[in-house]
């Protein structure tokens, strides 16, 4: 009898050693995977610095839905300047300032939200490239998580001018159309290197929503988009806002 009290005795000291012993064990796992995904997304991050994307999840997924592909990856130097002048006009005015986050527009954002004004994006071209290159199309706090993390790579990794480069290769610019080589060959029937600027601000006028907006028979909202977006990319190029992507 005496023994089974003993052993009685011993059974809650037994149950929380297991449960310490499982923990450290889940813990030393769940090191091993965070270590293992640091490496592999600095690899992967790293890779892309040099070989341009082959695909992204977005293309992936317009294939799956039948719909006609058109991509092609270009150096930066096969871009006429006027378009990526164009895109930092209207997507990313502080894009070779910041790093990675442009604070005064995520708090310009947040305010007119809580004004009850029309809800705006607030996201960067690093962050806008993170997103495409890395991630899966949709919205929910894991992938906004990684796309921070991935931009913070970008960041690190790539200079200003390779982030603009894949950027201008992967973004969408109509249904199916991805880069700015297929979206020039598209719609004005002639390489990006050729584009002239007002052709560049359209393009860069569709991006908020190229399913909705066109660059052919734009609307009077594109046409008027597209003459404030050249206007001040030519601010931007004489003030010298937009010369880390010529470095």
């Amino acid at each position: 009898m005496a023994r089974g009290k003993d052993k009685k005795q011993q059974t809650p000291a037994a149950g929380w050693e297991r449960v310490r012993r499982d923990a450290v064990i889940g813990l030393r796992w769940a090191g091993i995977a965070l270590g293992v995904f640091f490496a592999v997304t600095v690899l992967w991050v790293g890779v892309y610095r040099f070989v341009n994307p082959p695909t992204t999840f977005l293309i992936a997924a317009t294939s799956f839905s039948d719909a006609k592909i058109r991509h092609r990856n270009v150096p930066i130097e096969a871009v006429a300047p006027a378009l990526w002048q164009s895109i930092v006009a209207a997507e990313d005015q502080r894009f070779c300032e910041h790093s990675g986050f442009d604070v005064k527009q995520i708090n310009k954002a947040i305010e007119e939200a809580q004004d009850g004004g029309r809800q705006r994006g607030a996201s960067t071209v690093s962050q806008q490239t993170a997103k495409n290159a890395f991630l899966w199309p949709g919205r929910n706090y894991l992938r906004k998580g990684l796309e921070a993390y991935f931009t913070f790579l970008l960041e690190t990794l790539w200079p200003k001018r390779r982030i603009m480069e894949v950027y201008l290769n992967i973004v969408e610019f109509g249904p199916g159309i991805f880069g700015a080589e297929a979206a020039s060959e598209r719609y004005f029937s002639k390489p990006a290197r050729d584009l002239n600027s007002h052709e560049a601000a359209l393009l860069a006028a569709v991006l908020p929503n190229p399913h909705r907006l066109h660059v052919q028979a734009p609307g009077p909202y594109v046409q008027e988009r597209a003459v404030n977006i050249a206007a001040l990319a030519r601010v931007l190029h004489n003030q010298g806002f937009a010369r880390c992507v010529l470095h």
